[in-house]
């Protein structure tokens, strides 16, 4: 029986069929979150040698070859991954609660280490992959990188901002019912 040890580092990767959100689908229980990695086929190869479960994507054109494939099981309960999204001004680790933005983000690139689960179950065996690091670094467009530097409210920052506006309706207020002294 093929055994998969030790993690495997994947550089590059092509990421599709994206659910880090978990939600349910045609091809996906609720709560399953997940996402598939294009392969090369000479790594595919080996892989299934090695027992992955690796799958094949249907051409899109006649003539094209299957694209082989592997699924990527993204786990929070047992070894949580690390989710790191980078951009031009840094990176952000992500967690449980926010990994779901990677449902939406343009992806430049994603470097990826994924750990082997060796299982046998009723006669039957194979290796299914579970996410231990990920870093993404995001597509930033033009209006992205243009206003990168300009700070984002937030925490401490936001409550000032509505002490303003709340302070601006009070005197507004006090100067309409003629309370207020100028």
């Amino acid at each position: 029986m093929p055994r998969a040890e030790g993690p495997l580092l994947m550089e590059d990767a092509p990421i599709v069929f994206r659910n880090f959100s978990g939600l349910e689908g045609k091809y996906n229980r609720a709560g399953d979150r997940n996402f598939c990695v294009l392969l090369d086929p000479k790594v595919a190869i080996q892989m299934e040698k090695d027992g992955w479960n690796v799958k094949a994507l249907r051409s899109r054109e006649e003539g094209d070859p299957e694209r082989p494939y592997i699924q990527v099981s993204v786990g929070f309960k047992n070894r949580p991954p690390l989710v790191v999204m980078v951009t031009s001004k840094g990176r952000t680790t992500l967690t449980e609660s926010e990994v779901d933005l990677l449902d939406w983000v343009d992806i430049a690139k994603a470097d990826l280490i994924i750990r082997p689960y060796n299982w046998e179950v009723s006669g039957k065996s194979g290796v299914k992959a579970y996410l231990k690091s990920l870093f993404i670094t995001i597509d930033e467009d033009y209006l992205m990188l243009k206003y990168a530097d300009v700070p984002e409210i937030g925490g401490s920052d936001r409550k000032a901002i509505e002490n303003i506006i709340d302070a601006e309706v009070v005197d507004e207020i006090l100067a309409i019912e003629g309370r207020m002294e100028r």
